[in-house]
């Protein structure tokens, strides 16, 4: 008999001791993403710091840009600091993974194979692909291209925009840094570009008569935010904010600002 208690309380010892260790497991799996960015006060914002009307230093170098104004309200709003950090965008996945920043937030499009890498907050505005051309090209369709340079940032979705485009499968593509850069050899070595359409319209009104936009939309896209797969409190906690900067006009506001107009697609 007292074999048969011993055994008893052996198995419900060690029952409590697998318990204990299970509890202590699901504690650990916590998300505390939220809590450690109101404790240490500040949020650290991953950014191709070349990427206008989004993000881009100024000629003061002064990081700039729709997101920027966006993402300073939303951290005021927190009450916390943000902090920009300029980033490899190709390795975009590796920076937020190791902890050296806790989002992306710059003209970040959503893809399937993003998704799968990081965790996608709501899309809060729409954008599409477009082909940019020196102003007195003679292109004038993506049937024209064919075996035309075509300068492409590598790691976008412009990249995988050109990749899916039929027309362009003969096409030299040449994968570049940033925007920036394949706008300088634009007609001085690039007969062509595929990038961002907010980006393009930024750069046509800016220097106007140098380049222009084609009418072809080669993939139509949402921007979002990225965070670490497990950060579902802190990407919940910056899409409620923004749906109230939606639902004030705070938002609008700042869309006018860069674009003239409330193109975001948040409510």
């Amino acid at each position: 008999m007292k074999k048969i208690v011993i055994g008893l309380l052996t198995v419900a010892l060690a029952a409590t001791m697998l318990a204990g260790c299970g509890s202590k497991k699901e504690e650990s799996k916590k998300d505390e993403s939220l809590s450690k960015i109101q404790e240490k006060k500040e949020l650290v914002l991953g950014l191709d710091a070349s990427f206008p009307p989004m993000g881009f230093t100024d000629k003061d170098q002064n990081i700039i840009g729709f997101d920027i104004d966006v993402a300073k309200e939303v951290a005021k709003r927190m009450d916390i600091k943000l902090k920009l950090q300029p980033v490899n965008w190709d390795s975009k996945e590796q920076e937020l993974d190791t902890g050296n920043i806790d989002c992306i937030w710059n003209g970040l499009t959503y893809s399937d194979e993003r998704a799968e890498k990081m965790l996608c907050s709501t899309p809060y505005m729409e954008n599409h692909q477009v082909l940019v051309l020196p102003a007195d090209s003679k292109i004038k369709s993506l049937a024209d291209v064919k075996k035309q340079s075509v300068g492409v940032q590598k790691g976008s979705t412009a990249a995988d925009a050109v990749d899916k485009t039929d027309e362009l499968k003969d096409a030299d593509i040449v994968l570049m840094a940033d925007n920036v850069q394949i706008l300088n050899d634009l007609g001085n070595g690039l007969q062509a570009a595929v990038m961002d359409e907010v980006v393009a319209k930024y750069y046509t009104a800016k220097d106007e008569g140098k380049y222009k936009v084609l009418a072809a939309d080669l993939a139509t896209e949402d921007y979002v935010i990225g965070f670490r797969k497990g950060d579902k409190a802190l990407c919940k906690e910056v899409e409620n904010q923004l749906k109230e900067m939606a639902k004030d006009g705070s938002l609008a506001k700042i869309s006018k600002k860069w674009f003239n107009e409330d193109i975001t697609t948040i409510k």
